[in-house]
C-alpha cells in the first residue's frame, strides 16, 4: 500500500502552489498524534471543514521526545503518518523535526491555522505570522473524555497479570504476552 498523502516539505510546497492557483483554501494543524483516538478524529474533521485542504504537520520522533520527554513517542513517526493518511479528512501530512511548526508555517502559509482547545489563539505558534498576511487562527474545543496522555496512563495501569493472554506458540500451552 502506498501512502501518497505523506509528503516532504519540498513536495508539499509544490502541491500547495498548484492548489492556490485553483483558489483552494488551505487549513493547517500540527501535533504528535501518538495514539489516534476519537478526539483527534473529531478535531481533524472540524479543522478540515474550515477549508478545502487539510495539511497536518506531524512532529517527528525526535521532536516528540523533546516536547514530551521520557519514552515518548509510543508509536513511530512513520506509523503515525500512515494512520493519519487513512483519514478522509486529512489531505496531506508532512513530518517536521523542530519542536514548533513555525518554519513549516512560513513555507505553507495556510489560510487557516487550527489548534486544539488547550491553546489560546494568541499563544498558538505562528498566529502572528498567519494573521500578518490575512489568515485566520482558530482554537477548537476538545472532545471531552479523550486524551492521549490519559490513554497512556490507563495502559500503564494494566499489570502484566491483568493483560496476560494465553497463547499457543509453537504448540506449547502456557506462554503469555
Amino acid at each position: 500500500m502506498r501512502y501518497e498523502k505523506i509528503k516532504t516539505l519540498s513536495e508539499l510546497k509544490n502541491i500547495i502552489k498548484g492548489l492556490r492557483a485553483k483558489n483552494k483554501r488551505i487549513v493547517f494543524t500540527n501535533g504528535c498524534f501518538e495514539l489516534l483516538h476519537a478526539g483527534h478524529a473529531s478535531y481533524l474533521q472540524k479543522a478540515r471543514a474550515m477549508g478545502d485542504i487539510l495539511v497536518v504537520g506531524l512532529n517527528s520522533d525526535s521532536s516528540v521526545r523533546k516536547i514530551k520527554g521520557g519514552p515518548r513517542p509510543v508509536t513511530k513517526e512513520k506509523d503515525r503518518a500512515k494512520v493519519l493518511s487513512l483519514l478522509w479528512c486529512v489531505d496531506f501530512i508532512t513530518i517536521f523535526s523542530s519542536t514548533t511548526p513555525f518554519n513549516l508555517l512560513k513555507a505553507v502559509r495556510p489560510d487557516v491555522l487550527v489548534k486544539g482547545g488547550d491553546w489560546k489563539v494568541k499563544d498558538i505558534v505562528g498566529s502572528d505570522l498567519v494573521t500578518s498576511y490575512g489568515g485566520k487562527v482558530k482554537s477548537l474545543p476538545y472532545l471531552k473524555g479523550y486524551s492521549t496522555t490519559g490513554l497512556i496512563k490507563k495502559i500503564n495501569l494494566l499489570t502484566p497479570r491483568r493483560c496476560a493472554v494465553r497463547t499457543y506458540a509453537a504448540g506449547k500451552k502456557g506462554n503469555t504476552l
